[in-house]
């Protein structure tokens, strides 16, 4: 057992829906066994738990762990490549780059240097887009399993209109897939996710044996784009004759376990569809902003009822601070004028935390600090002098706080990182 004493904050009730930020000014939670069996004033719990160690964290802000839940593992050394709408981003960029993955070799360098950026961010858990190559996802999932991060992903699959080393058939897609859920999915803290590219990159053959892998795999999830690009949407009607999202649900991929990234330029009928099946949309606000490709709507989604959450996006995305992203979230929705929704600093971890651990169906587990939940925690406690620093001591109150810690906060600020109680930075 160890009693950890902190400025604590979480959101375990949604803002969105009347929640607020928890705040504690002197906690104390007591960790057994990776799971906090007891939170209340730190006097108290010290006066009941007089033997146990005591791990002060003192200055600073404890905070659950952070939650991506859209991120693409081979596309970190393409991060920073400016200037373009997202099918030139792609072929230019991103694609070659992915490419290079069937060696093996470098795809163990970029799994490596992947995972560490995730803890160096206060990511905890993640729902990460693989690579095309089986042997690089196999990488991947060793890579995480080395740091003990929460990882679901999975084999990204493609039949068309991608680079020809990048493409793959419908039995092969399956086949690869399987395997790899057979080795990973559900051991440790690893889980598989069915990961077709994009429509516009799959046929509705390909897309039926995603939903054939997805249905003959207990418990896995399934993840890939939507509605990022006008060209793009435009080019998947064409393709399909139907929305979006028509495309996935047809083949039975659109339910509880599903997120989709982006979903910028969604109809009302597909929010209505959405928010129906129950999916989750991951918003990337970094990425939109980057590759031009719009203001997020988050005020339809929500009207809708559909569940959203926060991803990086990396390497469209301009890093893996959630951080970073829930400050962009918050000036996107300033731009939109009237229509945005103003966001406060407790909507921001929320978005953050708690919903991306709800949209990866682990919200019993993680995405706040309360009782029953594992300790999964970052420790925000900057450098004396730096503008956080200063920032944090004249803050007016607890919200005020951790406004400073979305605006300023980077990774030199981070101190510590715990997955489980298992401590995995700092």
């Amino acid at each position: 057992m160890t009693l950890y004493r902190a400025q604590v904050m979480d959101t375990p009730d949604d803002p969105f829906s009347g929640g607020a930020l928890r705040a504690d000014a002197d906690a104390g939670l007591l960790v057994v066994d990776g799971i906090i069996a007891e939170r209340g004033a730190y006097a108290d719990l010290r006066r009941q738990h007089r033997g146990e160690t005591v791990v002060d964290l003192r200055p600073g802000l404890l905070l659950p762990g952070l939650v991506d839940t859209h991120v693409h593992y081979p596309q970190m050394r393409a991060i920073g490549a400016l200037g373009m709408p997202l099918l030139e981003w792609l072929d230019r960029c991103a694609l070659p780059e992915e490419a290079r993955l069937a060696d093996v070799e470098y795809a163990r360098e970029v799994a490596g240097e992947f995972i560490a950026s995730l803890v160096d961010s206060g990511t905890t858990t993640a729902l990460v887009f693989g690579s095309h190559f089986a042997p690089a996802v196999d990488v991947l999932f060793e890579k995480a399993t080395e740091r003990g991060l929460r990882i679901t992903g999975g084999l990204v699959v493609g039949d068309r209109m991608l680079r020809p080393e990048l493409h793959t058939t419908a039995q092969r897609a399956y086949d690869e897939g399987r395997a790899l859920a057979r080795r990973w999915h559900q051991s440790g803290r690893i889980r598989y996710a069915v990961t077709p590219r994009f429509s516009l990159s799959c046929t509705d053959e390909l897309l039926e044996s995603c939903s054939a892998l997805h249905d003959d795999t207990a418990g896995c999830w399934f993840t890939s784009h939507i509605n990022e690009n006008p060209v793009e949407i435009a080019k998947v009607r064409e393709l399909f004759g139907c929305s979006y999202l028509d495309s996935y649900d047809r083949h039975g991929l659109v339910g509880p376990n599903s997120v989709l990234a982006h979903n910028v330029h969604p109809t009302d009928t597909e929010l209505k569809l959405l928010a129906a099946r129950n999916a989750s949309v991951a918003h990337c606000p970094t990425s939109n902003a980057a590759l031009g490709s719009g203001l997020f709507p988050l005020d339809r989604h929500l009207s809708c009822g559909v569940r959203v959450a926060l991803g990086s996006d990396v390497g469209a995305g301009t890093g893996f601070s959630l951080f970073k992203e829930g400050l962009q979230a918050y000036f996107l929705q300033r731009l939109r004028g009237p229509e945005g929704v103003p966001l406060t600093s407790a909507h921001l971890l929320y978005l953050a935390t708690s919903a991306g651990a709800d949209a990866l169906g682990l919200g019993e587990q993680i995405g706040d600090l309360g009782v029953g939940k594992r300790f999964d925690a970052v420790w925000l406690d900057p450098p004396p002098g730096t503008a956080l620093a200063i920032g944090l001591r004249n803050a007016d109150g607890a919200a005020d706080a951790l406004a400073k810690a979305f605006a300023l906060g980077t990774t030199h600020d981070l101190r510590g990182v715990w997955v489980d109680g298992e401590r995995v930075k700092g």
